[in-house]
């Protein structure tokens, strides 16, 4: 059953319907995204020391963060997150509530980046953005008070998909050493017959067919659907990867890769939290300002992150 409060919430939404995204430009597709999400439902996050707005070189272009830094005396904890909006749409604005949130909770700096975005930038382009952010946060944490050894990464829906990506090309590269990863409903396999594909096709904000089009945005070549780092399911070997909290909605298309690729992580030897957010849909963890349960998700992703950090001996 749908919660009520996301009901509501898309009952609003249904007043001024959007065209679907396979009908629209990536232009109008961004438009409604920045449209849809006004201040009163991203909602407002708890104080942190410091915000600020940086730009780095990154392989193509000159590429802008937003730092969050907690109140206190580091060094801290990190978090390279990388937002979501199908590799299309999205910003670090939009996710910026969530950010703040996470730093607060956690006491972890997050560092989102604003990567490049389909399709007039294909992969491997946003990936190769947020590999080097990762890079960019290891080569200046001092700078940063930042804490080397617990740099993790995070991203939401596409996000998630890049956070997986840059995971695995820090193991096989023998990059920074990533400490933990948070994945958040991510897209990690271009696969639309699972069966929360199925039941999950239309009335729950995402769409199945709107999740395929995002992924063709995305694509530059059907060789990239072998490419792990543009598909992580594609990967045969999840060895050797941080721990990774993995989490889901009830209600979301992306709902089962999610899970399965959180059991292939625990099957392959890594320590592999997951958590079913039941009622909810895909982008509930943006919805601050009037769904409690994606606060409740911002505490447990800071609960999550201290027990990677430190584990607690049971």
């Amino acid at each position: 059953m749908l919660n009520p409060k996301i009901k509501d919430f898309q009952d609003m939404l249904s007043k001024n319907p959007a065209k679907p995204q396979w009908e629209s430009t990536p232009a109008e597709v961004r438009a409604v995204a920045s449209t849809k999400w006004q201040p009163e439902y991203l909602g407002t996050a708890d104080p942190v020391g410091k915000i600020a707005y940086r730009y780095f070189s990154g392989p193509t272009a000159e590429l802008p963060m937003k730092i969050y830094t907690p109140e206190g005396v580091g060094p801290f904890p990190a978090v390279v997150f990388f937002h979501g909006g199908g590799w299309v749409a999205g910003n670090i604005e939009i996710n910026g509530v969530q950010h703040q949130q996470i730093a607060h909770d956690a006491r972890a700096v997050v560092v989102a980046v604003n990567y490049q975005k389909a399709p007039e930038h294909k992969f491997p382009i946003p990936f190769d953005d947020c590999y080097a952010t990762l890079e960019w946060v290891f080569a200046n944490a001092e700078s940063l008070n930042i804490n080397p050894q617990e740099i993790g990464v995070a991203g939401d829906s596409a996000g998630g998909n890049l956070a997986a990506g840059v995971a695995l090309k820090a193991r096989d590269v023998n990059g920074p050493k990533v400490a933990f990863q948070i994945l958040i409903y991510p897209a990690v396999d271009y696969k639309f017959d699972y069966p929360s594909m199925i039941e999950n096709a239309v009335g729950y904000s995402l769409t199945t067919q709107g999740m395929k089009w995002y992924w063709d945005q995305y694509m530059a070549s059907e060789d990239d659907l072998n490419n792990p780092y543009f598909r992580p399911m594609a990967s045969r070997d999840l060895s050797n990867l941080p721990p990774t909290f993995t989490l889901t909605a009830e209600l979301d298309p992306l709902r089962d890769e999610g899970e399965i690729f959180a059991q292939r992580l625990h099957d392959a030897g890594v320590t592999s939290v997951l958590k079913r957010y039941d009622t909810l849909i895909h982008g509930f963890a943006l919805m601050q300002g009037f769904l409690p349960e994606a606060r409740r998700a911002m505490h447990d992703i800071a609960d999550q992150i201290r027990d990677f950090i430190n584990p607690r001996n049971v």
